[in-house]
């Protein structure tokens, strides 16, 4: 029986562990070491709860829910608060391809969002979860998760000198 599940939730791992990974990344505002513990933290919720997950047919959504939450608490805590992060690196060997500085640019913004606004932007727009999805895995109403996203996009936009108009409205 615990090599079934063990089986199982190495199926599930090895399937959705890039994913979980990358959407750590900007939960935790583009900082790899925070969010390779936030999976792990994942991960071990996830393993303990995984014969009535599995069993619900629910285990996407429930990790989503955890990781979300965990990020959440994590930024919380007083001593995140301690770290600044900087705004450039002390030195550059070579220069990044084509694409590369607009998406550290994004990175940057997002993790200057606060981490609600950052949570519901990610699983919005990175996850792309309807508003429905989001306020369920985060256990808010649709109309404050309509309400986080047109926020968090606005001061996305702000960051980023977007144009409205540009950016076509909304």
């Amino acid at each position: 029986m615990l090599q079934d599940r063990d089986a199982e939730f190495g199926e599930f791992l090895d399937s959705r562990a890039v994913v979980m990974r990358r959407t750590a990344y900007l939960l935790c505002g583009g900082d790899w070491h925070r969010a390779e513990d936030l999976v792990q933290t994942t991960l071990t919720k996830i393993y303990v709860a995984w014969p009535r997950i599995r069993r619900d047919g629910s285990v996407d959504a429930y990790s989503r829910k955890i990781m979300v939450r965990a990020a959440i608490d994590e930024s919380r805590r007083a001593y995140r608060r301690r770290e600044s992060v900087v705004g450039d690196v002390p030195e550059v060997s070579a220069s990044p391809p084509a694409g590369v500085e607009d998406a550290v640019d994004v990175r940057r913004a997002l993790a200057q969002l606060p981490a609600g606004q950052r949570a519901v932007v990610v699983l919005r727009y990175w996850e792309d979860l309807s508003v429905t999805e989001t306020a369920h895995a985060l256990g808010k109403s649709e109309g404050t998760i309509k309400s986080q996203s047109a926020k968090g996009l606005a001061t996305l936009r702000r960051l980023l000198g977007v144009d409205l108009a540009e950016a076509g409205g909304s």
